[in-house]
This record gives C-alpha cells, structure tokens and sequence, in this order.
C-alpha cells in the first residue's frame, strides 16, 4: 500500500529563483518607456502584480506612472490596431452612407 502512494507523490520544484524584473537602480517613472512598456499587454492594458512578479509597492508606482504617461499622450489608452485590420470602423461609416442615400432618395 505504501509503495502505491508513492507513485502518485508530486516531484519536487525545480528551485531556481528568477531574476527580479526590476533592478535596484530601474527608476520608475512615466517618462522611462522602456520599463513600463514591459508591464503592458498588447491590448494595452496593465498586467496584474502576480503576471509581472512585483511587490505591492512597485506594481502601484508602475501603475501610476503607465496612468501618468497616458495622460501626457506618451502612452495610448487603449492598443485597437486589430480592429483597424480587420476593417470593423470602416463598415459603420460605409452602413451610414448607405442609409442616407436611401433616406435622400425616399424623400426626392
């Protein structure tokens, strides 16, 4: 019996540590682009503490400074480039058009 549980029994984790993503000398600040452009998703939006593996205290002055850059244009709010690929804001624009001609031409 004992020898079948041992069989199921986890392996232990590798216990190698990762590097911290920020160094003691990263000042965060909206204007240091590259460090906060590592804590954004290609959606633009701000990744969580556990995803970034950062303390309580640098993920809020991360938070700040990406909210920061934002505001001063440095960053975009949101990242909609698929959107543009793909053609979506075109065809609003394009159904507009045709409901007015038809609404000009019913009136005439």
């Amino acid at each position: 019996m004992h020898k079948f549980k041992r069989l199921f029994h986890k392996s232990k984790r590798s216990l190698r540590r990762r590097l911290p993503p920020i160094k003691s000398g990263d000042r965060i600040a909206y204007r240091n682009m590259s460090l906060i452009s590592r804590f954004i998703s290609e959606q633009g939006k701000i990744l969580s503490k556990r995803v970034n593996r950062l303390t309580l205290k640098q993920q809020r002055f991360i938070t700040i400074a990406i909210k920061q850059a934002r505001i001063l244009s440095l960053l975009p709010f949101l990242n909609n480039e698929k959107q543009f690929e793909k053609g979506e804001s075109t065809a609003r624009t394009a159904g507009l058009r045709t409901r007015n001609k038809i609404n000009r031409l019913t009136l005439k």
